[in-house]
């Protein structure tokens, strides 16, 4: 039975890395002892190494434990540990490293036999169907935008309203996703900065500080409340 918390973000502003998820964090890893932290998104280029002990500070804190590996044991890290968490960053960086270390199905498999599984941002991005709702740039050539298809919709995490007053300020991400579905079928979420996706097997619950707005194709977007089971949007 599946066990995830997917977060829009890692860091609401005035607020230290991850601090508003603690509680949840604690929740969702407490009987977790080998918790494994992918690097790969590397926000602002920051180093594997830097991301990492970054995590691991944080979850010190809370008394729970991020394991050391090295990308060339990380095959086997990922294999043998009770919990994962995929931090935020660039989306498109990420998933060419899933692809490129062949990570895609032993991660599938983790998550759907119910190992507790912590996303933020690109972490949480990748758990749709794609990326093409991603609002990062394409740094580098990915050879599918096809994502781990853990839950049954695409995301778009910092999703953003229009503003009010301003004529342009490029595409909003209103305009953007409507354009995604033209040609795509995927319905989308656009998760709000504070809000996440607490996710118990079938369920999946809107939580956090804001409400969410879903995108179905041919019909019109709509706004979900905290506590909204997203279990049968299609």
């Amino acid at each position: 039975m599946k066990k995830m918390l997917l977060a829009s973000t890692s860091t609401i502003y005035g607020q230290k890395y991850l601090e508003y998820l603690h509680d949840e964090i604690k929740t969702l890893f407490s009987e977790c002892k080998k918790i494994l932290f992918v690097p790969y998104a590397r926000p602002s280029g920051i180093t594997h190494l830097e991301y990492t002990e970054k995590a691991k500070d944080v979850f010190k804190t809370l008394s729970l434990e991020i394991i050391d590996y090295t990308d060339e044991d990380l095959k086997e890290s990922l294999e043998k540990c009770d919990g994962i968490f995929i931090g935020g960053g660039n989306t498109f960086l990420l998933l060419d490293k899933l692809y490129q270390f062949s990570l895609i199905d032993i991660l599938k498999n983790k998550i759907n036999s119910g190992i507790p599984y912590l996303g933020t941002s690109a972490g949480t991005n990748i758990c749709g169907i794609t990326i093409g709702t991603t609002n990062d740039m394409p740094i580098v050539h990915v050879k599918s935008l096809e994502a781990l298809g853990i839950i049954h919709f695409n995301i778009n995490p910092h999703y953003l309203d229009p503003t009010v007053g301003f004529e342009h300020m490029g595409e909003s991400r209103e305009t953007r996703i409507n354009e995604f579905q033209k040609l795509n079928d995927q319905v989308v979420i656009g998760l709000r900065e504070g809000s996440f996706l607490l996710v118990n097997g079938d369920d999946i619950y809107l939580k956090g500080l804001k409400r969410a707005i879903i995108f179905k194709k041919e019909n019109k977007n709509f706004e979900i409340e905290s506590g909204f089971n997203l279990k049968n949007i299609m």
